[in-house]
């Protein structure tokens, strides 16, 4: 059995990848989306924040790992996911360096972020500007993508031509050789 594929989703918060993760999902279903906001919940639930009991360890250690799991037993994934600091960032290319990642960068403009976010009202008001301070800097994608200029159809569209062409993962090659070299 051969390592599942992974279509890697970095984006910040409210620009659209959770929705397009649902799209593809649909659109493939031999996928399956795991998310790193779903992630958060689970360890929030392990965890009594009142008490100060907390698990010591980033959620994203974890939340690599569990990718890197699935991809072993060949599940394909949609990953949704903020590379947001540089231990996220190293973190995730030192444990799926070697594994088959469409490196998906899912761009908004900042505006219709924000429109996102006040219109969501689960989201800290701001959070995408700060995020955009460090996420789309460092990387190198196999694919862009503009949720707030084109539909999701057409983005589903554009990520499964791009996964198909077998023309993937120099991207993440290429970012994942800069940052642990």
């Amino acid at each position: 059995m051969g390592q599942g594929k992974i279509i890697f989703l970095n984006g910040v918060s409210s620009s659209g990848k959770s929705t397009l993760s649902r799209e593809l999902v649909k659109l493939m279903p031999d996928y399956f989306h795991i998310s790193i906001d779903d992630f958060d919940v689970f360890i929030e639930r392990m965890e009594d924040r009142e008490g100060d009991h907390l698990i010591p360890v980033e959620t994203e250690y974890f939340f690599h790992r569990t990718v890197a799991m699935f991809s072993d037993k060949g599940v394909n994934l949609v990953v949704d996911h903020i590379l947001h600091d540089n231990f996220t960032r190293e973190d995730c290319f030192k444990i799926l360096a070697d594994y088959p990642v469409l490196f998906v960068g899912v761009h908004c403009p900042l505006e219709e972020l924000e429109r996102r976010e006040r219109a969501r009202g689960d989201r800290n008001i701001g959070q995408a500007k700060k995020q955009l301070e460090y996420v789309h800097k460092a990387e190198i994608y196999d694919i862009e993508i503009n949720t707030a200029f084109e539909s999701i159809e057409e983005n589903s569209r554009k990520i499964i031509e791009a996964l198909n062409s077998k023309k993937y993962h120099s991207g993440w090659i290429q970012t994942s050789r800069g940052l642990l070299e």
